[in-house]
C-alpha cells in the first residue's frame, strides 16, 4: 500500500479521499488555489501546499504546479477525484512517466471511452447495446440532418469529446438541426478542445440508469449494481437513488452483466461506471462509460457496504479485488440529494459566500454527510457550486425517503442560499414518491409548477 499520496482536487470528494486514507494508514497532501487557502481539505491533509490563483486553469487544472507537489512532497500515487483532470488521459500518462501512480483507469483506457464516438463502436463490439445513430464523427451539418431524417427526430446531437452537459443539443426537427449543430460545436470547441460530433436517437422518455464497477490488474471485474440517476436538470444530476425501482433482479442481471463486458472490453482497472438510457419497454442502451469516481458513489457504498474509495486505493497500488461477484449483495435502499450553493428562485444563480452558522445533518443510523464546508467557510465563486452530499439508507425506499426529509429539515446554512427547500420539495413530490418519473420529469414537469418560497 502506499505510504504517501496526494489528492488533485478540492472540495467534499477531496475531503473524502483524505478520510479514507487516513484509514488506511496512508498519509496525504493537499493542493489548493490562493481562492482555497482556508479550505476543510487542506486543512485535513498531512501536508498541504499551494498551487497556483483562484483560476481553475492556473491551480487545479495546472499539471505542471500539480505534478511538481507530488515530486517535491515524495507522493508515491495521486488521486484526482472527479472533475478536473480525472479523465484527462495526458495527466495520467505523465504521472506514469514520473512514476506517479494514477489512482484509475490507464491513460489508453481513458483515450478509449474519453471519445464518445470511438466508446460506442468498442460497445457495439462487445454486445453492448447502444443507441441508434451515427457511424463515426458527422463530418458537417448536412450529414447530420440526413442521418437524422433516417433515424428519426428527436435526436441528441453530442460532442466526442463531451461531459458535464456541454456540447449537448436536444433537436426536435430539421428546421432546428442547423443552429443547435453550430452552437454545439462552438461549446464543445471551447470546452474540451475538440469539435467532432455525433447524433442519436433520443430515447423518450428514459430511465438513466448507471452501473458501478470494479477492475484490478489481473482481469477481475464485478458490478456493484444500478443507481438511478433520471432526475435531472439541464442534463445535470440533482438526486439520485439506488437500487431503481424500475429494475427488476432480472433486468439488473442483464445490466450487470453488459456493463462488465463493457469494462473488459478496455481492460479497465479500477472504480468506474457506465451509463445506460433504459426505455418504456425495458430495452437499455449504452450511452457513456465515466473512467473515475462518479459524485454519486455513496449510495452504492450505503447499498453494498463497500468503500470504493478504499478500494480504488487498492487496486491502484497492485492488490487483487478481493470481492466477488456473488459477495456483492444490494441491502435496503439509499438517496443522495446535491446540496448546491445556488438560488433555485434566480434560475439557480451560484451563491458564493460566507457561512456564518452552519449545521449539517448527522444524527441517527443511515445518514451520512459528505462536505468541504464549516462555520466561517468563505465558499468562493470560481468553482462547481456542490457544497455537500446529504446521503441516507433505509430498509425500504419509503424510509430512506423519510429520513431525506428529515435531514433537509435540519440542514442550516445561514450566510448563502442553497438549493435545499427545492430539494425538500422535489423528494416530496408524490410522483417522486412513487417512484414515477423519468429524465425529463424534473424540467417539464416539476419546475414549470414549483413556486420558490420568498
Amino acid at each position: 500500500m502506499f505510504q504517501k499520496v496526494l489528492i488533485a482536487n478540492r472540495g467534499e470528494i477531496a475531503v473524502r479521499v483524505i478520510r479514507a486514507c487516513r484509514e488506511l494508514g496512508i498519509r496525504t497532501v493537499a493542493v489548493y488555489s490562493e481562492a482555497d487557502h482556508d479550505a476543510l481539505h487542506a486543512e485535513l491533509a498531512d501536508e498541504a501546499i499551494c498551487i497556483g490563483p483562484a483560476k481553475a486553469a492556473d491551480s487545479y487544472l495546472n499539471v505542471t504546479q500539480i505534478l511538481s507537489a507530488a515530486l517535491v512532497t515524495h507522493a508515491e500515487a495521486i488521486h484526482p477525484g472527479f472533475g478536473f483532470l480525472s479523465e484527462n488521459s495526458r495527466f495520467a500518462s505523465m504521472c506514469e512517466e514520473l512514476n506517479l501512480t494514477f489512482i484509475g483507469p490507464k491513460a489508453a483506457t481513458i483515450d478509449a471511452m474519453g471519445n464518445k464516438i470511438n466508446a460506442r463502436q468498442l460497445m457495439i463490439e462487445a454486445n453492448v447495446p447502444v443507441i441508434p445513430g451515427s457511424d463515426g464523427a458527422l463530418t458537417d451539418v448536412h450529414e447530420a440532418l440526413t442521418i437524422a431524417a433516417e433515424i428519426g427526430y428527436p435526436v441528441m446531437l453530442k460532442a466526442a469529446a463531451g461531459g458535464g452537459g456541454k456540447g449537448i443539443r436536444k433537436v426536435l426537427s430539421a428546421e432546428e438541426l442547423p443552429q443547435h449543430f453550430a452552437s454545439a460545436q462552438q461549446e464543445a470547441k471551447a470546452a474540451f478542445g475538440n469539435d467532432e460530433m455525433y447524433l442519436e436517437k433520443i430515447i423518450y422518455p428514459a430511465r438513466h440508469i448507471e452501473v458501478q464497477i470494479l477492475g484490478d490488474d489481473f482481469d477481475n471485474v464485478i458490478h456493484l449494481g444500478e443507481r438511478d440517476c433520471s432526475l435531472q436538470r439541464n442534463n445535470q444530476k440533482v438526486l439520485e437513488e439506488s437500487p431503481s425501482v424500475v429494475i427488476t433482479e432480472e433486468k439488473r442481471q442483464h445490466l450487470g452483466q453488459a456493463a462488465v463486458r463493457a469494462a473488459k472490453a478496455v481492460g479497465y482497472r479500477n472504480a468506474g461506471t457506465i451509463e445506460f438510457l433504459m426505455d418504456q419497454a425495458g430495452a437499455f442502451y449504452f450511452m457513456e462509460m465515466n473512467t473515475r469516481i462518479q459524485v454519486e458513489h455513496p449510495i452504492t457504498e450505503m447499498v453494498t457496504g463497500v468503500d470504493l474509495v478504499k478500494k480504488q486505493l487498492e487496486i491502484a497500488s497492485g492488490e487483487a479485488l478481493n470481492l466477488t461477484q456473488e459477495e456483492i449483495i444490494m441491502t435496503g435502499h439509499a438517496i443522495e440529494c446535491r446540496i448546491n450553493a445556488e438560488n433555485p428562485a434566480f434560475n439557480f444563480a451560484p451563491s458564493p459566500g460566507k457561512i456564518h452558522n452552519l449545521f449539517l445533518p448527522s444524527g441517527g443510523l443511515g445518514l451520512r454527510v459528505d462536505s468541504g464546508m464549516y462555520s466561517g467557510y468563505t465558499i468562493p465563486p470560481y468553482y462547481d457550486s456542490m457544497i455537500a452530499k446529504i446521503i441516507v439508507h433505509g430498509e425500504t425506499r419509503f424510509e430512506a425517503l423519510m429520513k431525506m426529509q428529515r435531514a433537509l429539515g435540519e440542514l442550516v446554512t445561514e450566510g448563502v442560499t442553497t438549493n435545499a427547500d427545492f430539494q425538500m420539495d422535489l423528494i416530496s413530490h408524490p410522483q417522486v414518491i412513487a417512484g414515477d418519473y423519468d429524465t425529463a420529469f424534473l424540467q417539464e414537469s416539476f419546475l414549470p409548477n414549483w413556486t420558490p418560497e420568498s
